[in-house]
């Protein structure tokens, strides 16, 4: 199976995480044009594109301009799941990775990116801040990023899954969107992850569910399932798998 999650907002270059070896992105030549781009926007436009302040409208300025290509690691230059800091990647726990946990990552896991359309655990990474969401006309024929990447990213994904492989979809709407259904030949399960209210009702909590996200690619990573049943007796957290509240496809988790 194949596990797809959402990159984060936030990044941390400080951690020194061993891993066992680095790799390229796929779409660096995409990123390179995309970044091209972005360049020839002042620090005031970057915020307002980005709907950020004017702060972090400089600082993604200066990412920009001082974009490199993630030929090699450096300081600034790191494996992107080792980077990125969201609640997805506390549930994920890099730091405590094994080695081989690392290499079915590689395998198994996949980010999508606004800036790198999709990247592998171990794909180098400059600093960068673009959410896939972001109404950026690239040119005069995409007006935003979801057409910028088109089938693009369904497409890589077709190309790596074996028959019958499943998708394990732990992106968040916005990223996930970016995966053009129509083009993609694959079934997709979707986790959801809810919180029983004490009137009863069940609830999704945005920040317990991304890292509940992260949690469950940790586990089927850790654990190598190869059966996506195995999936339901996920309970890290307290969670469990509710055949009522579930459907084909999208598989509910209540605590």
């Amino acid at each position: 199976m194949k596990i797809l999650i959402s990159p984060a907002k936030l990044l941390d270059y400080n951690k020194n995480i061993e891993v066992p070896s680095i790799t390229k992105a796929h779409f660096l030549d995409s990123t390179e044009l995309l970044v091209k781009k972005l360049k020839k926007l002042s620090s005031k436009e970057i915020s307002k594109l980005m709907n950020i302040s004017e702060s972090l409208g400089i600082l993604n300025y200066e990412r920009y301009q001082n974009w490199e290509k993630p030929n090699k690691a450096s300081s600034t230059i790191k494996p992107a799941i080792t980077v990125f800091d969201g609640e997805v990647y506390k549930g994920l726990e890099v730091d405590t990775f094994s080695q081989k946990d690392f290499e079915v990552a590689q395998r198994d896991l996949r980010i999508l990116s606004g800036l790198y359309g999709i990247l592998k655990p171990l794909d180098l990474i400059y600093p960068y801040r673009l959410e896939m969401g972001t109404k950026f006309a690239v040119d005069k024929n995409t007006k935003n990023l979801y057409e910028f990447w088109g089938t693009q990213i369904a497409e890589y994904l077709n190309q790596e899954l074996k028959e019958g492989e499943v998708i394990i979809n732990l992106a968040s709407n916005e990223y996930f969107k970016a995966v053009h259904k129509k083009t993609l030949k694959a079934r997709v399960i979707t986790p959801v992850f809810k919180e029983l209210r004490e009137d009863g009702t069940l609830k999704v909590i945005v920040v317990y569910t991304k890292h509940a996200r992260g949690a469950l690619a940790r586990d089927i990573i850790q654990n190598q399932y190869t059966d996506i049943e195995d999936i339901k007796g996920f309970n890290k957290g307290g969670y469990t798998f509710s055949e009522q509240e579930s459907s084909e496809n999208e598989w509910v988790f209540i605590r």
